[in-house]
């Protein structure tokens, strides 16, 4: 048996996702928890780009998600904005025991307006939940910024796992959702243009036929 035919079963659609935040917010360990059940604190900062791959059960839908997760740091963005547009969704995140990375969460979203494809589905997570005596910014806050955003919210701890399956779960399923929607927006366009295109064939052959019959000499 063909082994890539047997790696095709494996899963029915690929997504990719796409981590942002400030450097230090625990992404890394937010998506080692998800994919290996893990959790390092002293995990050191992503350089550049990494990525892990795990595969989901949505609606009866095996959906494999390739998550890749991004250096914060300014001098590594060049290279994380490449990967922009090729992503279906997006994953903000910020510290909650940290203000200004909770206030950059704007600059994200304004890169993700420019360089990401329009239709990109979008959450916010406030990473770090199990640091209550730390906290600097509220889990009002975030819930007002995601509305703002149009965003559902999540407040999440890689420590603890505490609601990290939850959030990469539901920005898979947005994920899906959409692209049904466009499967159906593209399939009754199609159904439309067939539909058009058989009605102008049928116009036509009456059309001929009503000539055939205007020049019968009798």
């Amino acid at each position: 048996m063909c082994w890539s035919s047997v790696m095709a079963k494996q899963y029915d659609i690929l997504f990719r996702l796409l981590m942002l935040g400030d450097s230090g917010v625990g992404k890394t360990c937010m998506l080692r928890r998800f994919t290996e059940s893990e959790f390092d604190p002293s995990h050191i900062s992503t350089i550049g780009v990494d990525f892990k791959m795990k595969t989901l059960e949505i609606d009866g839908t095996k959906v494999r998600v390739q998550i890749w997760d991004t250096a914060g740091q300014e001098r590594y963005q060049t290279i994380t904005k490449q990967y922009y547009r090729r992503a279906q969704g997006i994953i903000f995140v910020y510290d909650i025991t940290n203000k200004p990375s909770f206030q950059h969460i704007a600059k994200w979203a304004s890169d993700v307006d420019e360089y990401s494809p329009d239709k990109v589905q979008r959450i916010l997570v406030g990473n770090k939940s199990d640091e209550e005596p730390r906290r600097q910014v509220t889990k009002d806050q975030g819930s007002k910024l995601a509305e703002t955003y149009e965003m559902e919210f999540f407040e999440t701890s890689a420590s603890t796992s505490s609601n990290i399956s939850e959030s990469f779960t539901r920005v898979a399923e947005l994920v899906l959702q959409a692209h049904k929607r466009d499967v159906d927006s593209l399939l009754g366009s199609l159904d439309d243009y067939l539909e058009k295109t058989a009605l102008e064939e049928e116009k036509g052959s009456q059309h001929t036929d009503d000539k055939v019959q205007g020049s019968c000499a009798c």
